[in-house]
């Protein structure tokens, strides 16, 4: 199977990587060209354009950082509408609203392609083990079609339905990761302060009934204040923006995820956008210490 692939940020890459490594051909391209380069030391090919990539494969994948990003790849100059047409498939696997997504879907469509949103759970560690959750909706017969590809990058793939439902079930569970990073980030500022050791706190914490990867993966780096990037602390709140506006949306009161959002805002303010989400525990830090003064 020959796949294009569009965006080769940290999800991106490594996950084009899975896709060499188990046998697939693969064409990238990246916004910044350069990034390419180590794929095609891999033995990837190289487009110049995502409408050269498109015009090459019949299956092209996306994983872009946010809407604008998605929208600009698929309609912007030389983008994938230019060589969209019957016959092809378009797989966007990134983090988007479904307005986003539904308004990508019908320019395909519109085009003779077929269209799958595809957004993935998991951050960097997972894209390089191929240990993805991936939320797959849209065109069924396409999802059947590229599930060998899936099967490379993720663990599990779901089929929800209509085009919007993958969207939705990412930022819901976005909303969930965001809300719980916030309130253990709290829970190791309160044991420090309250005179406790925190890495006892994550033993304990490990034994419970709250056990879980997150935390037992990111609680030790956070401790040392080392947030090494596995998912941007900028995407994170951007997912909490999204979550919140589906809430609104919807009519459901969500202001557990409105604070966390807040604190992942001040984040980026701080200078942390490019750090790991987890540095939303020097925003509570920062917090605590400003409330002394």
């Amino acid at each position: 199977m020959e796949v294009g692939f569009l965006g080769l940020g940290i999800m991106g890459k490594a996950m084009a990587v899975n896709l060499l490594r188990n046998g697939f051909k693969v064409t990238v391209w990246n916004r910044t060209l350069s990034r390419c380069e180590e794929l095609v030391e891999q033995g990837a090919s190289m487009g110049s354009t995502p409408a050269e990539v498109v015009k090459k494969c019949k299956y092209i994948i996306a994983m872009l950082s946010d809407p604008p990003a998605a929208l600009s790849v698929v309609f912007g100059k030389d983008g994938v509408l230019e060589q969209m047409c019957t016959g092809k498939g378009y797989i966007d696997m990134s983090t988007v609203d479904t307005v986003t997504s539904t308004k990508i879907s019908e320019a395909i469509i519109e085009k003779g392609g077929r269209f799958l949103e595809a957004p993935v759970s998991g951050s960097k560690k997972p894209a390089e083990d191929g240990q993805l959750i991936i939320l797959a909706a849209g065109d069924k017969s396409l999802y059947d079609e590229v599930m060998p590809s899936f099967d490379v990058m993720g663990k599990k793939a779901f089929f929800l339905g209509e085009v919007g439902n993958g969207a939705k079930m990412k930022l819901v569970v976005n909303m969930i990761m965001g809300s719980m990073i916030t309130a253990f980030s709290e829970g190791l500022a309160l044991a420090d302060k309250s005179g406790l050791s925190q890495t006892t706190l994550l033993d304990v914490l490990e034994l419970g009934a709250i056990a879980n990867p997150m935390f037992k993966l990111k609680g030790p780096a956070m401790i040392q204040e080392k947030f090494p990037t596995a998912f941007p602390l900028k995407h994170q709140q951007k997912d909490m923006r999204l979550a919140l506006a589906l809430g609104d949306e919807v009519e459901v009161s969500m202001p557990v995820a409105a604070a966390a959002n807040e604190a992942f805002k001040k984040g980026i303010s701080l200078g942390l956008s490019d750090q790991d989400f987890s540095a939303v525990y020097q925003v509570v830090k920062e917090s605590s210490a400003a409330s002394k003064v």
